[in-house]
């Protein structure tokens, strides 16, 4: 039986979810590299790959078994949840898995344009305007407001008192803006998010999917190298493996 894999890259934060998500639950899986944009092999934009997940983008989650593939972080997750009756994580009661849904929906054209931020400075080859830059920044601002006054109000986590997936796709994005990661967003004025932000960095898997964040430290600054890009994601390749290695 050959392990499911996951391609992608460890810098990536959809990719990053869906990593943790598995590390966590200590599932067995095979983490493959696949360069976001590239049309080149082990590219997101190679032949291969887009012949696995039309969308050319990471992460994409197959099972060579069965010849099963799927993209979309959020989808991955929460086939995953469902597929493995990770209920803890994916709640099975109508209502509840409507509530985890209904963050994983909102999630894209607002907590996840805090990683524009991000990419302009890891990602030349993708090119932003300056106005596109400010509207990034103003959604995701309004983004965490709603988390900050209405998901963290009075939860621990962002649906109830435990963590979900929903927990675990909000953190790819917003746990990166920290001053130990890429500091490239100061989120002191939302107290609830910064106290959800240390609850999330206790759960298991944390370190190992966080560690190509922490190699490659603040680009608050200035863009980083390209070396420094590649000691990242050799780093965060080396974590996975290791933390998987730990659990077979």
């Amino acid at each position: 039986m050959n392990l499911p894999i996951v391609h992608g890259v460890p810098f990536s934060q959809p990719v990053r979810a869906v990593v943790w998500l598995l590390l966590l639950k200590e599932k067995p899986f095979e983490f493959l590299l696949s360069m976001p944009g590239s049309s080149h092999k082990n590219g997101s934009r190679s032949p291969e790959y887009l012949s696995k997940f039309a969308g050319g983008t990471v992460p994409c989650f197959e099972e060579p078994d069965t010849g099963f593939c799927l993209g979309e972080s959020n989808a991955i997750l929460a086939y995953l949840a469902s597929s493995n009756g990770w209920e803890d994580f994916y709640p099975e009661d109508p209502r509840e898995r409507a509530k985890v849904d209904q963050y994983l929906h909102y999630h894209h054209r607002n907590i996840r344009e805090g990683s524009t931020l991000v990419a302009k400075r890891v990602r030349p080859d993708l090119k932003f305007s300056e106005p596109a830059l400010k509207a990034a920044e103003k959604n995701f601002r309004a983004a965490l407001t709603v988390l900050e006054n209405f998901f963290l109000n009075t939860n621990d986590f962002l649906i109830s008192q435990h963590p979900t997936i929903a927990d675990i796709s909000a953190y790819a994005e917003i746990g990166q803006m920290q001053p130990h990661y890429t500091d490239v967003f100061d989120l002191s004025e939302f107290p609830h998010i910064c106290s959800w932000l240390k609850r999330m960095s206790k759960l298991g898997g944390y370190e190992a999917a966080h560690c190509a964040l922490k190699e490659l430290g603040s680009i608050k600054d200035e863009a980083p190298e390209i070396e420094s890009m590649k000691k990242s994601t050799i780093a965060g390749t080396k974590a996975i493996s290791e933390a998987v290695k730990s659990f077979l």
